[in-house]
This record gives C-alpha cells, sequence and structure tokens, in this order.
C-alpha cells in the first residue's frame, strides 16, 4: 500500500494514490464521488454520447482495494451515484457485485448533491457520520473542524502535470473524485482557496501519493 500518512484531529489517516483513504485503527476505507451511472444518465437526459464503461472501471478499481485492504468498514461520501434514478438502474452485475462487497462488513452511504435518497442496496444511509474525532459528510461546512469531505473533484498541478488531489489542512480533508468520468476543479478555484487555510497541503494521487504546498 502506498500512501501519504498524516494526522487530522488525532486520528492518524492515510491518502491512497489511488484517491481513497485509509483509516487504519478502525479498518476503514473511505471513497467519494464515484457517479456510477454517468454515462447511462447523459443518454437519459439526450446528451452525449459516452462510452458505457466507466461503472465498470470504477467498480474493479474499488474491488481491488477492498481486495487488498479487507476494511470493516467503507464510507462512500456522496454522490456514489450521477442520479437517483442512475442507483436504480444499475446493471445486474454491477448490483451482485456491490452485494459482494458489502458482504462481513459495514457500508456506509453518505448521501450527496446527485443522490439524496438510500440507494437500494442495502447498508447504511447517512447525512453525516460522526466517527471517533471525525466528521464525514459530502460538501464541506465552512465552519466546521476535524471534518472529511468531498464534492469538489479537486485537482493540482505541479510543473506541467494536473492529478486529482487530497487537500489537507488543520480543519478539514477533501477527497479528490473516485470515479472514473468525474473531471476536477482546480485547487486554485476561489471555492476551494476560500476553503483551505493558506498553509494546506494538495496530496497528488498516483502511483506515489504527493504532497505539495496547495497550489493558489
Amino acid at each position: 500500500m502506498t500512501g501519504f500518512d498524516f494526522i487530522l484531529a488525532g486520528a492518524r489517516l492515510t491518502a491512497l494514490g489511488s484517491g481513497a483513504l485509509w483509516w487504519a485503527e478502525h479498518r476503514l476505507l473511505c471513497v467519494s464521488d464515484l457517479h456510477l451511472g454517468k454515462s447511462e444518465r447523459h443518454a437519459r437526459r439526450g446528451g452525449s454520447a459516452l462510452p458505457p464503461y466507466e461503472g465498470r472501471d470504477t467498480l474493479t478499481r474499488l474491488d481491488k482495494l477492498v481486495a487488498d485492504l479487507n476494511p470493516a468498514t467503507v464510507v462512500c461520501l456522496g454522490d456514489s451515484f450521477d442520479d437517483n434514478a442512475a442507483a436504480a438502474a444499475l446493471p445486474e452485475a454491477d448490483r451482485n457485485q456491490f452485494q459482494d462487497l458489502m458482504r462481513h462488513r459495514r457500508w456506509i452511504w453518505i448521501e450527496g448533491n446527485h443522490d439524496p435518497a438510500p440507494t437500494g442496496l442495502g447498508g447504511e444511509h447517512h447525512a453525516t457520520l460522526p466517527l471517533g474525532p471525525l466528521t464525514f459528510r459530502h460538501i464541506a461546512a465552512p465552519s466546521a473542524d476535524a471534518e472529511v469531505s468531498g464534492h469538489y473533484h479537486p485537482k493540482a498541478r505541479v510543473r506541467s502535470q494536473s492529478r486529482p488531489a487530497f487537500l489537507l489542512d488543520a480543519s478539514r480533508l477533501i477527497l479528490p473524485a473516485f470515479g472514473t468520468y468525474t473531471g476536477g476543479l482546480r485547487s486554485t478555484d476561489p471555492a476551494l482557496t476560500s476553503l483551505m487555510a493558506p498553509n494546506a497541503l494538495a496530496i497528488l494521487t498516483g502511483p506515489r501519493a504527493l504532497p505539495v504546498p496547495m497550489p493558489r
């Protein structure tokens, strides 16, 4: 497992190069913004046709992480599906794969702005999840402390490379999107520079998680 270890509110966490978060003390794996069913939603709404393989790719990567780490708890940090209808339209093979992943572990869906309703796949559904010193929610609350969130799909550019990135300061951690078709918001965007402290880090994902001062 390659990652960058850090402390947030007394919790020792690891930002993995895959874009997932690992909390070893609780054997907790957290991923954000899977956006499963994005190509199906585009087609359903008359948008441009996208190759319909993003869900399979996202689930395959999640499956590998679960196999490698054997988490006791998995937290999906919101926008797991591109909308509630996409959750209902999940192909049977993908639905069965979720059932296999969820078996014998606690599985928690945090509601997102794209998927506020329960998924119908089982597990727990929460608006926010307090756990130990941390609070997990989809969209960062500006005044919050000890918070883990997603939503923004942050990216950071270093030299000529732009990668999905975790953003970290003393009060909060924002996860990158784990989904395959998700795009990203540059760390220089005012929505992110206004949330993050001046000394925040961007932890770039990739073969090796790379911490750098957050580009502003």
